[in-house]
């Protein structure tokens, strides 16, 4: 039995060729038509391949395609997609009833002359799995880390034909992700959203397509929205006034909605933010869907449906440190003005020296990093532990040495104390209400009406009907 994990890019290009009833096309924009040629190199082509195009011209690829604002983007794919894949079954009607047809397209942008870009693009298939059947779908995002067109290039080579035959020959999902990224490490290529779609691919939640792409290492982080469509994420917030939350949210409470509006409020008071270009992130680090050293599927798709019935945009990511989350971010708002929600006792880590061991400035670095951009923080209260007297950005307790800091952040808008809050929320802790649900013990008053009737209908967080009926 042939290792696929074994096979080389020729070797899986040969087996499709080989693969009697396997036939499609390609479209390819922007980087050449290296996916194709892989595929015309490995032989026996003439039997998988009906025709491939590639369209350098912006008016020949508006002939083709229709008129575009942008070329690399996902909307110019899905065109390119539909547009071949129904070109292919009108021009062979006949071929159409005894093979399994795909259209495999990209629009790519690769490394230019002059290297100031980033290479990246739109990679997608429409494929199907049995004759005559309806199509799958499977529509990636990739960023590009070779430092020249020609490596840059081969990638994407390598990743066509990994695509193609992992739609083909995998057995699962996990299978699915491994093949689509084999012989390409992250320092070459990056997926940062992946979608999949179609009838032998309805069991698979795409939520935790995201979550898997950044447990792999494959991405750092992935985002999707209310409905659970994945979005990737610098196309969702370009330009856009971000407005962060960090947290585990297990489960969102009504201190957590409280935080998120009471940060909105004071967000919109700063200069150059608009209501209507606000996006609101509720972001899951991946630490914090960490249980027994497992991460659990589970419990991130508990969370995601909460975050979802609220309305909110869910991003998982694999930044643990706060200067690493807001330098992604900031690559990507392009000098937008963001913010960033945090409780005040996140501020004790964010100021402890020993959290930045790994960088050669330490914590001065690290507040660079963190502080140097566009970003104001806004810290909300809680209860102090012992007294149970509040506990704000104005009484905290840092070291003596770092109070002249804290300062600066004040001074020159960068840090400020939310202070319209409900004090009455203060005393709601999210563990304390998880262990309320598995005990059914009086937690519907902790969190929004909405999360209560998903808890319960979806029995979520350890919540069990017969129980609470007993």
């Amino acid at each position: 039995m042939i290792d696929e994990r074994r096979l080389t890019t020729e070797e899986k290009a040969l087996k499709i060729n080989l693969t009697p009833d396997i036939y499609g096309c390609f479209a390819e924009i922007g980087a050449g038509q290296e996916v194709a040629a892989n595929f015309f190199k490995a032989g026996g082509s003439s039997g998988t391949i009906a025709y491939t195009q590639s369209a350098y011209d912006m008016k020949v690829s508006d002939s083709m395609y229709g008129e575009a604002s942008r070329y690399v983007c996902e909307e110019r794919l899905i065109t390119m997609l539909n547009t071949e894949y129904e070109t292919l079954k009108y021009r062979l009607p006949n071929k159409y009833k005894e093979s399994r047809f795909f259209a495999f397209c990209n629009t790519v942008e690769s490394l230019n002359y002059h290297k100031t870009n980033q290479g990246q693009g739109w990679v997608g298939i429409r494929f199907q799995m049995h004759l005559e059947a309806e199509p799958n779908e499977v529509i990636l995002h990739i960023q590009m880390h070779d430092n020249s067109h020609k490596a840059q290039q081969e990638a994407l080579g390598i990743l066509g034909v990994n695509l193609v035959h992992a739609c083909y020959f995998s057995a699962d999902f996990n299978e699915f992700l491994s093949s689509l990224v084999h012989r390409l490490p992250r320092d070459r290529m990056e997926i940062d959203m992946l979608r999949v779609s179609g009838p032998d691919m309805e069991e698979i939640d795409n939520r935790i397509v995201a979550l898997n792409l950044v447990k792999r290492g494959i991405t750092d982080a992935t985002m999707f929205d209310l409905c659970g469509n994945v979005l990737q994420p610098a196309a969702a917030l370009y330009k856009k006034n971000i407005l962060l939350m960090r947290g585990r949210f297990r489960p969102v409470t009504k201190v957590h909605i409280d935080m998120i509006e009471s940060g909105r409020k004071q967000f919109l008071k700063e200069e150059d933010v608009q209501a209507e270009n606000v996006c609101e992130i509720f972001e899951l680090t991946l630490k914090d869907l960490t249980a027994d050293g497992k991460i659990s599927d589970k419990d991130f798709v508990d969370r995601a449906e909460l975050l979802g019935t609220l309305g909110y945009t869910v991003m998982i990511s694999n930044y643990l440190k706060h200067y690493k989350m807001v330098d992604y971010l900031a690559t990507i708002a392009k000098g937008k003005r963001m913010g960033v929600i945090v409780g005040v006792y996140n501020l004790h880590t964010i100021f402890d020296e020993r959290y930045y061991d790994n960088l050669p400035g330490g914590l001065l670095e690290a507040f660079g990093r963190g502080f140097g951009h566009n970003i104001k923080m806004f810290v909300y209260p809680a209860n102090e532990v012992d007294s149970g007297d509040l506990y704000s950005l104005n009484e905290l307790v840092i070291p003596k040495h770092l109070k002249g800091l804290l300062q600066y952040l004040k001074d020159n808008n960068k840090m400020e104390a939310i202070e319209e809050f409900d004090s009455h929320l203060l005393h709601i802790m999210s563990d304390d209400v998880l262990s309320k649900i598995k005990a059914n013990a009086h937690w519907e008053e902790d969190v929004p009406e909405e999360v209560a009737k998903a808890i319960k209908f979806y029995e979520l967080f350890g919540y069990h009907q017969e129980k609470a009926l007993n």
